[in-house]
């Protein structure tokens, strides 16, 4: 198997001519993607990057993006891919933790990155000294370097077994872990989706979910690129905005988060575009309700639908359902994706009968090689070559599992995972908070919302508005509880709280 780089670069050699990316004015052939990543690998190399070094990468989706992201690959680095939502706390423990030796990112994010600089020991990494933005930003910019640079490939050889990527994913400690990968482990994920959704030669793949999640970029960019697929890229999602780019663009491969379908499905316009051109329709990231799942099946007829459920642990993989199967089983997550393996145990890891509730395991191509530098956190969710996902699930006569319930209290809103400890950990330090528990509850179209549950001190007050300004500078912004109820903890006779009984009280 080739490495990521060689995949584009076999492109280049093979189909030189065909469209590749498509970002506003920006217009790229495959021939003119590989130069420009020769030279961004070149520029990195020039700025002291050598193979194993980490390069961290906080951008919005554009071409600037997928320039990085292969030009830091290319020239042997691993690439680091941030949430442009992080607070400054947030990324500087990625940055450290890491051990990123240089940072690009959007000019818009410079106040966030500056600030985060001022608790990063920039004497372990030095490179972090000087900004290098993927963007107009004063003083050394990134991408008007590479101009000046050859378009030949540089002269570092990487193959399928070098580590490629670390990608942060929240823990149940509240503090994020590194999910490390080679590019056997991406280009097997990029492989799963081609043979499971039947994605085919020349796709036209519209990129809105964000490329730093591991979906969006290892999923389907990398699918995309391993079958020289036209990648139609837009900054943000807007229902209106995704839907004509998908008339205009005839694109036949999408991926959403089920708050986007359900966004889009509600636009005016939806019924009245052209979009005879998309066949393959996936969704993913959260739960999407079964009554969605029919309209859309109902709405879309020429589209064939597939859930695809997984965790960045693997990959991201799992297991997924489409077709006819998904339209008769709209409330199940599916069966294992190629080249993996899926268990439902119980917690002596015997698999557990049909229908039994048991934690889902996995194990495959794609599974991570471990945390990065968390040794025993590794060993704690990889056990005997199995994956322990955390997640409680049931499985069918036929194979099929059913997600029932989360072991990590992660709480998913609009596609975003948040796990409640984080959230916690943030609200506690509020001077009128005494005690809370963070939950999820549903909402009609982010799936949950973020609920901060709050005992009060003795003669305090405490408004949302107030609990959220005072988590802004602490969490991501996605994370900041968006509901504040005032009501005793319930906990059990060993001091742990009893979510359960929240999540059954609270519902509505």
């Amino acid at each position: 198997m080739p490495s990521i780089g060689e995949v584009l670069a076999r492109n280049a050699r093979r189909v030189p001519d065909r469209l590749a990316l498509v970002y506003e004015s920006v217009r790229m052939t495959y021939r003119e993607l590989d130069d420009a990543v020769n030279r961004a690998a070149r520029a990195l190399a020039e700025l002291g990057v050598v193979k194993g070094d980490r390069v961290g990468l906080m951008a919005f989706n554009s071409a600037e993006f997928i320039i990085s992201y292969y030009g830091a690959l290319r020239a042997g680095a691993i690439v680091v891919p941030l949430n442009v939502r992080l607070a400054p706390p947030e990324l500087a423990y990625q940055l450290q933790d890491s051990g990123a030796r240089l940072l690009l990112y959007d000019a818009t994010l410079h106040p966030v990155v500056r600030e985060a600089l001022h608790e990063v020991d920039c004497q372990a990494l030095p490179l972090l000294r000087t900004d290098h933005a993927v963007d107009d930003l004063p003083g050394p910019v990134f991408f008007e370097r590479p101009q000046d640079q050859p378009a030949d490939p540089p002269a570092v050889e990487v193959n399928e077994w070098d580590d490629a990527q670390i990608l942060y994913t929240s823990g149940t400690t509240g503090r994020p872990k590194g999910v490390l990968l080679d590019h056997h482990r991406i280009l097997w994920t990029g492989l799963n989706v081609i043979t499971g959704v039947g994605l085919r030669e020349g796709e036209r793949l519209l990129h809105v979910a964000p490329l730093y999640h591991s979906a969006e970029l290892d999923l389907f960019l990398m699918a995309g690129t391993y079958l020289a697929s036209t990648h139609v890229v837009m900054k943000a999602f807007d229902p209106g905005a995704v839907i004509d780019t998908m008339e205009r663009e005839r694109i036949t491969a999408f991926f959403g988060v089920p708050t986007m379908y359900q966004f889009m499905l509600r636009h005016p316009r939806f019924a009245e575009v052209d979009l005879s051109a998309w066949r393959v329709g996936m969704f993913g990231a959260a739960p999407m309700p079964p009554s969605v799942v029919t309209t859309l099946a109902e709405r879309l007829p020429n589209v064939t639908l597939y859930n695809l459920c997984g965790l960045t642990e693997m990959g991201p993989g799992g297991v997924y359902l489409g077709g006819d199967d998904l339209r008769e089983h709209p409330d199940m997550a599916g069966r294992p994706t190629l080249n993996t393996e899926a268990r439902v145990v119980n917690d002596a890891g015997e698999d557990v009968q049909p229908g039994e509730v048991g934690e889902l395991i996995l194990r495959g191509e794609t599974m991570m090689k471990g945390y990065w530098n968390k040794p025993e956190a590794t060993a704690e969710t990889i056990r005997d070559g199995w994956l322990y996902t955390g997640d409680l699930a049931t499985v069918d006569e036929e194979g099929r599992v059913k997600l029932v319930d989360r072991k990590k209290d992660m709480i998913i809103t609009g596609g975003m995972n948040v796990y409640s400890v984080e959230v916690e950990n943030a609200v506690i330090t509020h001077p009128a908070v005494a005690d809370c528990a963070v939950i999820g509850v549903p909402h009609p179209d982010y799936g949950e919302t973020v609920t901060a549950v709050v005992e009060l001190r003795p003669g305090a007050q405490l408004t949302l508005e107030e609990l959220r300004e005072h988590c802004r500078p602490l969490i991501s912004d996605y994370k900041i509880p968006r509901r504040l109820i005032i009501a005793p903890i319930p906990r059990n006779a060993s001091g742990k709280i009893l979510k359960y009984q929240l999540r059954e009280q609270f519902r509505g």
